[in-house]
């Protein structure tokens, strides 16, 4: 299912989820729409209950009773919202793939990872054992696992986490899918084997001219791996920009707020850590102006009445921004 000329690989358009709840609606993610190309990385940052996971899950059509979803997301040009649990089962690891936060708990305990990962390829190509018994072996040597012919018979609890990271990489890649989701792949992992994960992920991603979706809270994974980043606070886009461009010139709040905590080597001061005051809003009951305003430096009266849309910002490469005030670092700045 290659995309055609000029056409995204995915396409998401005004993405809304909301679930029922006994105190009411919440909308979790709120009018969302972002693309990636084949060979181009999108990550997707922001706090805990912004709608990072609840938009991976939607991507994967994971999202069961008591969600109501609406929008579009089209892969290659073919839409996906709407479509049956048959018709997206056979998307769902065959065109589209997902790597999980936790691998433990995505594999199942009492099966060998060989085969799971040979049981997720018969699935979809009606594979003979042997075959699939060879093609998991074969991915968990491409993966960097050594003795994948030996390793393939043991069980998760005898992998490593990285190990089991890789194997989770393994048994995504094995249908050579088109778009790979990675939902904090690497927060469970110690420094040096988030690097190798990371890196394995980019390699595989050049040899094979995956989309990937990286999902995080970590703005040094995005800077590593992404190309362009979407911002999202309160299950709504808050920016959207280049990466280089991102971190050079943030034009939301929020976005600057993100990157002033982050500790750097070259500051001599050894103070207490910038970090943004206040909490993430409640999506019981939005407020009716911009969802940042109560916690923002630089908020006007505009902001509590009037919500911001994603508006054009500066004079480089595309990039949006959700803010009355784009670009000011200041509350005298944006009332100029």
């Amino acid at each position: 299912m290659a995309a055609a000329a000029n056409t995204p690989l995915l396409h998401v358009r005004d993405l809304c989820v909301t679930f029922t709840t006994p105190r009411g609606p919440v909308r979790a993610v709120d009018s969302l729409g972002f693309t990636v190309d084949a060979g181009r990385t999108l990550g997707i940052v922001g706090e805990s209950g912004s709608g990072k996971s609840v938009t991976s899950l939607a991507l994967m059509g994971l999202h069961r009773g008591g969600a109501e979803i609406s929008g579009s997301v089209a892969l290659a040009g073919r839409e996906l919202t709407g479509l049956s649990e048959r018709q997206l089962s056979a998307v769902r690891g065959r065109r589209i793939a997902m790597i999980f936060q936790d691998p433990l708990s995505s594999l199942h305990p009492y099966y060998t990872v060989g085969e799971q990962i040979a049981e997720h390829y018969r699935v979809h190509f009606k594979a003979r054992r042997a075959a699939a018994r060879a093609r998991a072996v074969d991915m968990l040597g491409e993966v960097g696992i050594p003795e994948p012919a030996r390793r393939a018979g043991e069980y998760p609890h005898q992998f490593s986490g990285g190990m089991r990271q890789r194997a989770m990489i393994a048994m995504a890649l094995a249908c050579e899918p088109d778009l790979l989701i990675a939902d904090e792949p690497t927060t469970a992992l110690d420094v040096t084997v988030q690097a190798q994960i990371l890196e394995l992920i980019a390699r595989l991603q050049q040899e094979r001219g995956l989309g990937v979706v990286m999902i995080t809270h970590d703005l040094g994974v995005v800077a590593r791996v992404a190309h362009e980043v979407l911002v999202m606070y309160g299950g709504r886009a808050a920016e959207q920009a280049p990466v280089d461009e991102l971190f050079a010139d943030p034009a939301h709040p929020y976005t600057r707020g993100l990157l002033d905590s982050l500790p750097r080597l070259d500051d001599a001061d050894d103070g207490p850590l910038p970090f943004i005051p206040g909490s993430p809003p409640s999506l019981l009951a939005p407020a009716p102006g911009c969802a940042f305003a109560p916690r923002c430096g630089r908020a006007a009266a505009r902001c509590a009445d009037v919500r911001p849309e994603l508006e054009p910002y500066g004079n480089g490469p595309p990039r949006t921004a959700a803010c009355h005030f784009a670009g000011a670092r200041t509350a005298e700045e944006a009332t100029r």
